[in-house]
């Protein structure tokens, strides 16, 4: 099966060919990045407008790139949600009536469950069962997968993802947008053991993360010592990023353990980390468990991995028709 997958949900606009569940033909992206960054942040408003610039010249390069014709093309899937609605709308309603004008079988992706699939498209891809992260700007949720359409929520940030921290941190050190790449790179700088932030782990035996007490702390940290060079930035960045590290191994592996899954799959923007996915790799060899991450391409938001996670749901019927419509919120993924 040959599926055609779009991303929208913010401010990527992308586009893939994906043959079978497992094998990209193509991916094509548009990011937004730089007309963002003036405002520290995504503008809604201004995201919607350029997915509706972008979306047919990047789809039309995604179907050159796999040297197909629109009739090659057996299967649409498109992110669903959650997401920024106007941006979602986009993309949904394009891929909605291409699907319709082709009498195509129509999957409406959930965003997260994408993100689980990168992991899928990973050479070698993890065994079934593992335990899943996925860990972006708007989510820090852990996932128990036991199949490619079988997944159980076990625990979610309670208040800012781990992406969200980076972003605002990055901002009180001046640093920019988006704020991951620029924290990691100042945090090898400086010695995490320099300062000491809180490390939330919450109540015993839970998998739920807070990460909004450790932006805090940041923040009064900088409020109360002026950062008077770049040495002292850096040793703020060392330190925020070893606590996020240290709360996000330690969660990771109390779930693989509660589970005896021998595997670990990191995926989301901020699995591009490599500080992190080498911090828990080497704690999780510790315990004999294998750690996995996307490549960097597959990270962040793309449509390679909505196209595969589509691929499934129509291949078991899970399809949308023209009344379906896109969500903000995230809904609980169940086993």
């Amino acid at each position: 099966m040959i599926v055609l997958g779009i991303e929208s949900s913010c401010d990527e606009t992308a586009a893939a060919v994906v043959d079978g569940y497992d094998r990209v033909l193509s991916s094509v992206i548009a990011s937004q990045v730089d007309a963002h960054r003036p405002y520290g942040g995504v503008v809604p408003e201004l995201a919607s407008r350029m997915h509706v610039e972008a979306i047919t010249p990047v789809v039309t390069r995604a179907m050159d790139k796999a040297g197909l014709l629109i009739q090659d093309i057996d299967g649409v899937a498109a992110t669903r949600g959650p997401g920024l609605v106007g941006a979602l709308l986009v993309g949904f309603s394009f891929a909605k009536a291409f699907a319709w004008a082709r009498h195509l079988p129509f999957a409406g992706v959930n965003h997260l469950e994408a993100h689980i699939h990168s992991l899928l498209l990973t050479r070698p891809a993890p065994e079934f069962p593992f335990i899943a992260l996925v860990v972006s700007g708007g989510h820090t949720n852990i996932y128990h997968v036991f199949s490619d359409n079988r997944f159980e929520l076990m625990g979610q940030t309670r208040d800012d993802a781990a992406g969200e921290a980076f972003d605002k941190v990055a901002k009180t050190l001046g640093l920019g947008y988006p704020g991951g790449p620029g924290i990691e790179a100042l945090a090898k700088k400086g010695d995490p053991g320099d300062i000491v932030f809180p490390r939330s782990l919450l109540e015993k035996g839970s998998f739920d993360f807070s990460f909004s007490g450790l932006k805090s702390a940041v923040a009064r940290y900088v409020h109360e010592h002026p950062l008077q060079s770049h040495e002292d930035k850096a040793r703020v960045a060392a330190a925020f990023q070893s606590a996020v590290i240290d709360v996000v191994c330690e969660k990771l592996l109390a779930a693989a353990r509660s589970r005896s899954c021998r595997q670990i799959g990191i995926s989301g923007g901020v699995a591009a980390n490599q500080t992190l996915v080498a911090a828990l790799t080497r704690r999780a060899a510790r315990h004999r468990i294998r750690v996995m991450a996307p490549p960097v391409s597959l990270c962040g938001d793309n449509a390679a991995m909505v196209a595969a996670r589509g691929a499934v749901m129509i291949r078991d019927g899970q399809t949308c028709g023209l009344d379906h419509d896109v969500f903000s919120r995230a809904l609980n993924l169940s086993a």
